[in-house]
């Protein structure tokens, strides 16, 4: 699904929203009240007044004047974020932005699969989850998702495609049938899918034949820091580990520190700014900072995965292989609106320990990689030596 970055703590709100994790494709980066505290505390959202930015307020107020004149106070929210010309800004529906926090908690109702809008328009499959109704039917990673339910999907939103997939304006559950109509390469077909309720199991680490520790983390959902950390903890103390952020489409910005303060000794993560307050993030110290360690990064590696990638690259802790990341570096904080819904618009932007912006322009890996990738990270590695 698309998928959004937080800074803050999740919240809860209504039904309807993995949106972060079936479909990747814009992250979020909420960045709320600058709250970095214990990511279990459920706090409700500010009010449209008590945010900071002034087009959320301008946003909140077409609401407000919809909502009296007994016209939808969503779509003229929706209106108002496209008037503002904000990439990143969107409205979600008070349904959406709870599954949405239920995706960051590590469950959700939907197929199982993962994927981004191209620079034409074309709706791709970038992972399917395993043992997933997706993964059952065939659906492979490359194919292209043309309908939903008789609805062409090209060109559309992500968002929208997930809102499909989901069955959200009919509030779809689990057991229920999507149809959906899909193409790889000269091949079209069809396929008639159950929702299931699924874990997003962001955290998958396997070992290579040579003693390589694989961490691969699909998104920071609730918990992928400590699994990484505790990951890194079992590996074997001679071995490299290949931190595999290819695909990450971001998630919870606390659970990024986390996994970064399992490689760091503390120190500075990243910097942000709020409307023009600047504000950091640092690694807890105490951790793992000899392991030889390579980061492999993508076109779908954005958001947290990137403020990720940027610390451990800025300060030399891993060597970057891929290719370019993403170029997702904004922050966007949440608000209630009259009727309900929920609008993220863009407030700031976050930087490397450098100083490096990303939005819109990834970080560059330190070795180029695309085909073969996992293979030049371990080749990189045994010229990183073990650690003393």
């Amino acid at each position: 699904m698309s998928g959004r970055d937080r800074f803050c703590q999740p919240r809860r709100v209504g039904r309807g929203a993995a949106l972060t994790l079936v479909f990747t494709s814009v992250l979020v980066a909420g960045a709320a009240t600058g709250s970095f505290g214990d990511p279990d505390r459920k706090s409700p959202l500010p009010s449209p007044r008590s945010t900071p930015a002034a087009h959320h307020k301008d946003v909140a107020a077409a609401a407000a004047e919809a909502m009296a004149d007994g016209k939808s106070p969503m779509e003229a929210a929706e209106r108002a974020v496209s008037r503002s010309g904000d990439r990143w800004g969107a409205v979600y529906s008070q349904g959406d932005y709870e599954e949405f926090e239920e995706a960051l908690d590590g469950q959700y109702t939907g197929v199982g699969l993962w994927a981004r809008r191209e620079r034409d328009g074309r709706i791709e499959v970038t992972r399917v989850q395993t043992a997933s109704p997706a993964a059952a039917a065939g659906i492979r990673v490359g194919d292209r998702l043309r309908s939903v339910d008789g609805e062409d999907v090209d060109g559309r939103p992500v968002t929208e495609v997930v809102s499909l997939l989901r069955g959200d304006a009919d509030d779809a559950a689990a057991g229920t049938e999507v149809r959906l109509r899909l193409e790889r390469g000269t091949r079209a077909w069809s396929e008639t899918l159950r929702r299931a309720r699924l874990s997003t199991d962001s955290v998958t680490v396997h070992k290579l034949p040579g003693g390589v520790t694989v961490i691969k983390v699909a998104a920071f959902t609730k918990g992928a820091g400590d699994a990484v950390r505790a990951a890194v903890e079992q590996a074997p103390r001679r071995a490299g580990i290949v931190l595999d952020l290819r695909g990450n489409s971001g998630g919870l910005v606390t659970e990024a520190v986390t996994t970064a303060s399992a490689f760091l000794d503390g120190g500075l993560v990243a910097t942000y700014d709020v409307n023009g307050e600047q504000r950091a993030l640092h690694a807890a110290p105490g951790g793992d900072t000899t392991r030889p360690l390579v980061a492999l990064v993508d076109g779908g590696t954005m958001s947290a995965a990137e403020l990720l990638t940027g610390a451990l690259q800025d300060r030399g802790r891993a060597v970057v292989v891929g290719t370019r990341t993403f170029g997702k570096g904004s922050v966007q904080m949440p608000s209630a609106l009259p009727g309900g819904s929920v609008a993220e618009l863009t407030v700031g932007h976050y930087r490397t320990p450098s100083g490096h912006g990303v939005d819109g322009r990834g970080i560059t890996p330190d070795l180029e990689a695309d085909a073969g990738a996992l293979e030049r990270a371990e080749t990189v590695l045994s010229g990183l030596g073990d650690p003393s």
